[in-house]
């Protein structure tokens, strides 16, 4: 793809056709398990893209925050599971209220604690809240061990919420060689979790994993949903995890060469680009090549990030290019690149058509 001569440096651009196409793709692959597909919104925050993956058979979103369901809500989507413990405060809680009032909400828990402030913060609307139960089956954030599961169901119902199931993070999907064995471990834990809230006397209707590692590992067996986000877009860690290719990125960051840096004899060169960590994010996992791949130039690496330039090392041959060429960049997690920016420019077969608000950035409560 060229970028459209309207783009100016650095911005975000969204190839709406591959977009598309990543968006249809998982959702026949999803449903051909038989499974639901409640993709997270956190990943993209513009509702025109959560559009989209409703049109193609999503059950609804998934959110971080209360904040994120909130703008969503306000385009039309109505059904939402926060996939985060919550702790209410008077003004979350009534927050929360208003959108039981407009929309199904589930949201997770995973202590007594946690159960008992959300029903006490929602009082009346608490019988409406479905809550999820969250397992840790291996990335060892949030969530307790399967066998717990029905301690922290218990605690909700008590506090008169309706228990509707367990659901899982298999985060540690994120790193080479780990999605099969996550997704392993996430089926298991689901089962195990469902069996115990089984025993304790409450049917777990809605056993929820799946990150985008593994989405199109987990089996209905176990699951019955998954909630991949960075699918849409892609980015270099999936590239790298081999779990999208090339042609699956979606989202690059338009950006020019505005430096060249001399090297020693026999090094490789290396040149500046006006894109840093305050477009690209600076997450950068200890297994990464880089800081970000040139999506046209796949051989070089950044190596360097500033808040507003990287640098560039180049290994793919020929002369590099010259100041003032325009070059596109992978973030490494798309995730946090989305959240920096006020819009996109949405681009087609190289033609910029239309810029999207990202309506829920910056929503972290």
């Amino acid at each position: 793809m060229t970028i459209p001569l309207l783009i100016d440096t650095p911005e975000i651009l969204v190839d709406v056709d591959v977009l598309d196409r990543n968006i249809e793709r998982m959702a026949r692959a999803v449903q051909a398990k038989g499974l639901a597909l409640r993709p997270h919104g956190k990943t993209h925050k513009i509702p025109e893209i959560a559009a989209r993956q409703l049109a193609a058979g999503a059950a609804g979103l998934t959110v971080a925050t209360i904040g994120e369901a909130e703008v969503f809500a306000a385009r039309g989507v109505d059904n939402f599971f926060i996939a985060y413990p919550l702790w209410l405060s008077p003004e979350k809680a009534e927050r929360l209220r208003r959108l039981v009032a407009t929309a199904v909400i589930s949201v997770g828990v995973d202590s007594a604690a946690g159960a008992a402030m959300l029903g006490k913060g929602l009082g009346d609307a608490a019988g409406e809240v479905a809550v999820l139960v969250e397992i840790d089956s291996g990335h060892h954030r949030s969530g307790v061990r399967p066998e717990a599961a029905a301690t922290v169901a218990r605690a909700a119902s008590d506090a008169g919420l309706k228990v509707a199931g367990v659901f899982t993070f298999p985060g540690h999907s994120y790193a080479p060689g780990m999605p099969i064995e996550a997704a392993v471990q996430e089926q298991a834990a689901l089962k195990h979790a469902a069996e115990a809230l089984a025993e304790a006397g409450f049917e777990a209707q809605v056993r929820s994993g799946g990150s985008t590692p593994t989405a199109l590992l987990t089996e209905g067996s176990a699951a019955t949903e998954v909630r991949p986000g960075v699918y849409v877009f892609g980015d270099a860690q999936q590239l790298e995890l081999g779990r999208c290719a090339l042609e699956d990125i979606a989202l690059t960051v338009a950006t020019t060469v505005v430096s060249h840096h001399s090297t020693p004899h026999g090094t490789p060169a290396r040149f500046i680009v006006d894109a840093g960590s305050k477009i690209l994010g600076s997450d950068r996992p200890s297994w990464a090549t880089g800081f970000g791949r040139l999506i046209d130039h796949i051989d070089a690496r950044i190596t360097a990030l500033s808040e507003h330039h990287a640098t560039v090392e180049w290994h793919d041959g020929g002369t590099p290019p010259p100041i003032g060429t325009q070059l596109r960049v992978i973030p490494n997690h798309v995730c946090l690149a989305i959240n920096l920016v006020d819009e996109v420019a949405v681009v087609q077969q190289g033609q910029l058509v239309d810029r999207w608000r990202v309506a829920a950035r910056g929503r972290n409560r």
